[in-house]
């Protein structure tokens, strides 16, 4: 696919963990799909011009399809939802009294944060979910 953005929506979207801009978007969309961007259009661009620049990304389909997508969406939402906080805490729901149990298997420290932790730890995690 390829689809254009808000270059804001865009850079969350194709966002590196640990960044300010990624989260619960840069997860799902990396876990389901392998976002590039092809090329930023400035507002001037458009007639009549927005008051914002846009960014074209092309979506790749992934190696291997998701198949725990639900889960993902779930662990993610709980993970993002309160996003200063350890995944110790933010997780305990989802998870329950298995979160230690899960997050080591995961090879997730428990002190981590959700905006450090990579798509692939996401995914699986949310395998376990």
């Amino acid at each position: 696919m390829t689809l254009m953005f808000q270059k804001e929506v865009a850079d969350r979207i194709i966002a590196a963990p640990g960044s300010k801009a990624y989260g619960r978007l840069s997860v799902v969309a990396q876990a389901a799909s392998r976002p590039k961007r092809a090329f930023d259009l400035p507002a001037r661009a458009f007639t009549p011009p927005p008051k914002v620049d846009s960014s074209v990304l092309v979506f790749s389909p992934p190696p291997a399809p998701l198949a725990t997508f639900g889960a993902l969406e779930r662990v993610t939402a709980a993970a993002f939802g309160q996003r200063r906080k350890m995944l110790r805490s933010s997780l305990r729901t989802a998870f329950g009294d298995r979160l230690e149990a899960v997050l080591s298997e995961a090879g997730i420290p428990e002190t981590a944060r959700a905006e450090d932790v990579a798509v692939a730890s996401f995914v699986d995690l949310s395998a376990a979910a």
